[in-house]
């Protein structure tokens, strides 16, 4: 049930035991893009003091692959997955210039394609980073309420920008409606539906590389595994690969954290419910990429069984966690600082913390997805 303040908490004791399929990697592809380079695993031992445990650890997002998120992990590889569909090609071994050789030289003008998306900002930059790094075009439709930053960054990568007086869910709907009768368009969008889940599922699946890098940078520093990660979540997307990852054999199995905003816990009303729910937007959020009001089809039925539990956080909360962060060195913007604030919150009282498996001698990671120059602090 929820908290006596107006909070979402949720939790499921059974989640740790739950096990799936481990999901496929696009490690070796995303080691072929040019600046690649694993991101921060910054240790943050003020933090664990505040928080009484042994170690907490950033892993931090503001710099991949040259954009202030990490959607680019997604947007990169379900681009090459599925223009490679479209027209035949053998994915494995395949690189960025191989495929705009392909893309610029070896089809007809009419049949190349439009890559088109929704988005509340990251996503939407990341797959107009993917269009001009493959010689193509992108349509980027977005809702009310995005920063001028967001927006500005869509813009830098030369994609159309759509924008609709709609909340995000609305605009993902428009997107996709667009593309109906457009046989060049290719929606590239990161929520799935009845019909459309090859693409969510290898945007996924690009995600697992960051949950790859911190199990090799914790390995590298002498720890076995963490016992907690807590991740952002807007549709679900991100906590979907972290539960697969995590959830799967040969991989640590920690604690694992959904952290939304208290205006949008579309997964945490959801995981409260048994059931998907569509949760109100409307209301404005500093997390602007965690605005989202329906959770990912695709990503459900892990969320429900994988999650430890679910939290949701205030614009003030988050708010003086990015002030925190930014204090001790840590380039977050709200959505990425969200995760810091939903474990002050998660590990409030020893019924949390006994739920979360959380003692003095855990070792907690935060994911931070952003930063504030993708989203600023407003």
């Amino acid at each position: 049930m929820p908290s006596t303040d107006t909070a979402f908490w949720y939790a499921n004791p059974a989640a740790r035991d739950w096990r799936t399929a481990a999901p496929s990697s696009a490690l070796v592809y995303h080691q072929t893009l040019e600046g690649y380079a694993p991101t921060p695993l910054t240790p943050l031992p003020l933090l664990a003091a505040e928080l009484g445990v042994a170690q907490v650890f950033l892993k931090n997002e503001s710099d991949r692959l040259g954009l202030p998120a990490f959607k680019i992990l997604g947007a990169s590889w379900a681009v090459c997955r599925a223009v490679s569909e479209r027209f035949g090609l053998d994915v494995s071994g395949i690189t960025v210039p191989e495929l705009r050789d392909f893309l610029t030289g070896d089809i007809p003008a009419d049949q190349v394609p439009v890559l088109v998306t929704a988005t509340d900002g990251n996503h939407g930059r990341a797959v107009s980073r993917m269009a001009k790094l493959l010689g193509l075009t992108a349509r980027i439709y977005i809702p009310g309420g995005l920063s001028d930053a967001a927006i500005d960054g869509i813009k830098s990568e030369g994609a159309q920008l759509v924008p609709l007086d709609l909340t995000y869910d609305d605009v993902v709907e428009a997107a996709a409606a667009s593309t109906a009768d457009n046989p060049r368009d290719l929606l590239i969008q990161d929520t799935s539906w009845p019909g459309y889940e090859d693409i969510p599922r290898w945007i996924v699946d690009g995600y697992t590389t960051l949950f790859t890098e911190i199990d090799q940078q914790l390995a590298g520093l002498g720890f076995d595994s963490p016992d907690l990660v807590a991740c952002p979540v807007g549709v679900g997307s991100l906590a979907h690969a972290l539960v697969d990852h995590y959830r799967s054999d040969g991989h640590p199995h920690p604690s694992l954290l959904s952290v939304e905003p208290e205006t949008a816990a579309c997964i945490a009303q959801s995981l409260l419910a048994g059931k998907p729910v569509t949760v109100d937007t409307s209301f404005p959020s500093i997390m602007s990429g965690l605005n989202c009001g329906t959770p990912s089809e695709l990503g459900w039925p892990s969320l429900l069984a994988g999650l430890d539990a679910a939290v949701s956080v205030t614009e003030d909360e988050c708010r003086q966690a990015v002030i925190d962060l930014t204090v001790l060195g840590q380039d977050a913007g709200p959505c990425g600082a969200a995760t810091l604030a939903g474990v002050r919150t998660a590990l409030k009282g020893e019924d949390r913390r006994r739920a979360l498996n959380i003692g003095p001698e855990s070792v907690i990671v935060l994911v931070s997805t952003e930063g504030l120059a993708a989203n600023p602090l407003r």
